[in-house]
């Protein structure tokens, strides 16, 4: 389940407004866009001659005090580079240049403290330490003894791996990790296993086993923070799970050509040249480009998705036509179903349990009837995600109820149509982890905001019950009052003549988009 984050009200997502001008401005509109009042031409003269003026004086004003303001403007440039803007600030990530044998940490986020060690990195499981041993040729000149080892401490950082900095409940339930400079080397200390390749250490505790967690909180930061180094690094993973391996196996490939390694259960020494400790994250579901050393995309994430799981999918396609081809040779064979590629296809995403669509068969034959193929994909915990990947990535329009599951907005194509029902008291929610996101990797996004009545709480409550017609009071008591009330009591029965309007929406958009596919197609 996403935990609710409330934030400043300022950074909440908005939606977009059309500019109108109404007809008295539209005829005062200049061919730049300007609008321009009926003055007088005298007026205008007047006007031009004491604009005229202002603009000799301004040049003199400026002649005068030019030596003053470069000084004052070379005293800001050496202020800002030297306290925000340091030649290792690149992209906005404190350390994306580091001194040999040394340590560099990023904790200027709210999201994420993130670490590099560059030099002889050597990893200790026992202790969950990582040492970055400082001038190896000097090692007898430079031990001053008096630890364990007989080599000083020079540095040391704490840090645990994990992209929910300002959650201390969940973050406390991380491993820390201990990040060591000692002088010396490692003549005592011999790698078990040497990699020419930087590592990068991160953590799949917390939320994982939530998709929305496993995608926000790990793989989009992971990708964020490899993807430069072209699959040519080494992934070392605290609260390692095979589960978690084989379910993101696809898209690990795409990342590292080297097989992962989990921290606690491979006691062996590990060396790399290079260690970069967390990961880095941007926002809900997204990618920053300008965050980005090459100005990447949640577009070329999606690539990455598609390298992943279309070798997959292929096999798929391949079982499935050795299926028909041997159901064809059998007296018990049905005709193939056809279906009018000119029809745009529809996904509804279904849920059990809690915020179910409980008129979902009626809400079916409903988009029947508007023109659209519809599927209805029921994702389990332990569906294969190459094949909703393949369901999702064919269709025109996804639908379903906000949840973790509406992630799987990632999986389709940019300008498709994306219609997030958003039950009572999820609002801010939904929008800031689903629609916003889904609005900036290019789909088409549909908010549908229930009425009190299309709520199963309408026949639990009175009609002016605060948790029917004033959600956000009740929110403002506490996650577990929304967790309770709003997430786990609650199912959708859809006004589908309210819904229609929005369906309708999508499919005349869709058809248009796949007419004219299919115009492109044939020429």
């Amino acid at each position: 389940m996403v935990k609710y984050q409330k934030k400043n009200p300022y950074s909440q997502w908005k939606k977009s407004k059309d500019y109108t001008v109404d007809e008295d401005e539209e005829a005062g509109l200049d061919p730049f866009g300007l609008i321009y009042g009926n003055s007088a031409y005298c007026n205008k003269r007047s006007k031009h001659r004491f604009l005229f003026f202002i603009f000799i004086s301004l040049v003199s004003f400026s002649l005068v005090l030019a030596p003053l303001l470069l000084s004052f403007s070379s005293n800001i440039s050496l202020l800002y580079k030297e306290g925000l803007d340091s030649e290792n600030d690149v992209n906005g990530f404190l350390c994306s240049s580091v001194s040999n044998g040394t340590i560099c940490c990023d904790r200027r986020s709210r999201r994420t403290d993130v670490c590099v060690m560059k030099g002889d990195v050597r990893t200790h499981t026992a202790s969950s330490s990582l040492i970055l041993y400082r001038s190896i040729n000097n090692v007898l000149n430079q031990s001053d003894g008096g630890d364990d080892d007989g080599m000083k401490a020079i540095q040391h950082e704490k840090i645990r791996p994990y992209t929910r900095k300002w959650e201390t409940s969940v973050m406390s339930t991380i491993d820390e990790l201990d990040l060591i400079v000692k002088r010396g080397g490692g003549i005592d200390h011999k790698c078990d296993v040497y990699h020419d390749v930087p590592a990068v250490f991160f953590s799949t505790g917390g939320y994982t086993g939530n998709l929305y967690h496993e995608f926000n909180d790990g793989i989009l930061p992971l990708y964020i923070t490899s993807q430069h180094l072209n699959k040519k690094v080494v992934f070392v993973i605290l609260e390692y799970h095979n589960w978690w391996i084989t379910k993101y196996g696809d898209i690990l490939a795409e990342l590292s050509d080297f097989p992962a390694v989990d921290f606690r259960g491979d006691k062996r020494v590990h060396c790399f040249p290079e260690a970069t400790i967390s990961l880095r994250i941007h926002d809900e579901l997204t990618i920053d480009p300008y965050l980005m050393e090459n100005n990447k995309t949640i577009v070329d994430f999606h690539d990455l998705l598609d390298r992943s799981y279309w070798p997959r999918i292929k096999s798929l396609v391949e079982d499935e036509e050795r299926e028909r081809e041997q159901e064809a040779q059998s007296s018990l064979a049905l005709p193939a179903e056809y279906q009018d590629p000119t029809k745009p296809k529809l996904v509804i995403v279904s849920r059990n349990g809690s915020r179910a669509i409980m008129n979902e068969d009626s809400l079916v034959k409903l988009a029947e009837d508007i023109g659209f193929v519809v599927e209805v994909l029921r994702p389990q915990r332990t569906t294969e995600l190459a094949k909703i990947y393949r369901v999702l990535n064919s269709s025109d329009v996804m639908i379903g109820v906000h949840g973790a599951a509406m992630t799987h907005f990632l999986f389709m194509k940019p300008s498709s149509v994306f219609i997030q029902i958003i039950p009572l008291g999820t609002d801010w929610a939904a929008d800031t982890y689903y629609g916003e996101p889904a609005a900036k990797f290019g789909l088409k996004y549909i908010g549908y905001k229930i009425l009190p009545d299309e709520s199963s709480l309408h026949q639990d409550y009175d009609e002016d019950d605060p948790i029917l017609m004033d959600p956000s009071s009740v929110n403002q008591k506490g996650w577990e009052f929304t967790k309770k009330i709003y997430l786990d009591r609650q199912n959708v029965k859809l006004d589908l003549g309210r819904f229609r309007k929005r369906l309708r929406r999508a499919y005349y958009y869709s058809k248009a988009r796949k007419n004219e596919r299919l115009r492109l197609q044939a020429q």
